[in-house]
């Protein structure tokens, strides 16, 4: 399988130094996936519940756009600017995930970016 850069114009565009996604050896590596709105490009919620729902809001149109889907993520790497903020943001993950949930790795954001409270990375079969 050739490598295979993937769009969607249903999640949030990505800045130039890369891809939403990038579809290779039979898996989809989601690029870190901040909570923004793709219609505004501006980051959407204030609690770390809303921020992790269209993270993986995102994530989902990404998938989709690759031939994938959320049911298929094997290794996901969540991100977070408060480490306070996990309780929250596990709150949500188990709204998307209530059984056999992926692998996953949590982080703190070396970079503090206004309103930002988390990202979130996957890595789906393809």
């Amino acid at each position: 399988m050739a490598r295979q850069i993937v769009f969607t114009p249903k999640a949030a565009e990505p800045p130039p130094a890369y891809s939403q996604a990038v579809k290779a050896a039979g898996l989809v590596f989601v690029s870190g996936t901040a909570p923004t709105d793709p219609a505004t490009n501006a980051i959407t919620g204030t609690t770390i519940q809303e921020q992790t729902r269209q993270c993986l809001t995102n994530i989902q149109a990404i998938l989709e756009a690759a031939g994938s889907s959320l049911d298929k993520i094997v290794s996901a790497t969540v991100v977070l600017a408060d480490e306070d903020d996990f309780a929250g943001m596990n709150e949500e993950w188990l709204r998307w995930f209530p059984s056999n949930p992926p692998a996953r790795q949590g982080a703190r954001l070396p970079a503090r970016i206004p309103g930002l409270k988390v990202s979130i990375a996957a890595i789906a079969e393809a």
